[in-house]
């Protein structure tokens, strides 16, 4: 499924090379309370009114020690309390309504989305692992501030299917749920520096 959508990605940037007269790149600082979720889009203009957008997003990190003692069993590993991580690879392409002109005010988007997934020890001491696709939406206001400098706002959420396992802790491989399923999520808060070509 990530091939897929790497090849969509790829194949939607290469179309609008030809038709696009505007290029920006975006960087979105709320990306990086998600412990240190480093994340890049980059998008064309293919009209007053439309945009096309792709994007990714990778967290590699783990915070806290991993234990690596095994329990009386030789099973699994400890669990480790202090461990934290929301580690993940997502990558998206969508387009983008512009009411008035492309970079500039209120806009509304839709997208496709794939995401594998590794987080835990957040909220529960439990962690969980898979893969996620589907379809998002998002709306928010991009501000002006220099001829080739904006700032973006807005809010995003996404539907989907996901295949899941869940762990008894992030760092140990007790398994105490898997499945799969539908959800929708909150998606994305927006707060993005964008530079326009």
């Amino acid at each position: 499924m990530k091939n897929f959508f790497i090849t969509f990605l790829l194949l939607f940037a290469g179309a609008a090379a030809a038709t696009a007269q505007t290029w920006a790149v975006a960087v979105n600082a709320a990306d990086a309370v998600e412990l240190g979720t480093i994340g890049v889009e980059g998008s064309a203009a293919v009209g007053q009114h439309w945009s096309i957008h792709a994007n990714a997003k990778v967290n590699p990190w783990t915070f806290g020690r991993r234990d690596t003692s095994a329990d009386n069993n030789g099973l699994f590993q400890s669990p480790n309390p202090d461990q934290k991580q929301d580690r993940k690879q997502v990558y998206a392409a969508g387009v983008r309504w512009w009411p008035w002109n492309v970079y500039s005010g209120w806009w509304i988007g839709g997208k496709g989305q794939y995401q594998e997934f590794n987080y835990g020890g957040l909220l529960t001491e439990t962690s969980q692992e898979g893969d996620a696709f589907g379809a998002g939406f998002s709306g928010g206001y991009s501000l002006m501030l220099k001829e080739h400098w904006n700032l973006d706002f807005g809010l995003g959420f996404w539907t989907g299917w996901m295949k899941y396992t869940t762990y008894a802790c992030p760092s140990c491989g007790k398994v105490v749920d898997e499945g799969q399923k539908w959800f929708i999520l909150p998606n994305e808060v927006i707060l993005s520096l964008v530079y326009i070509f």
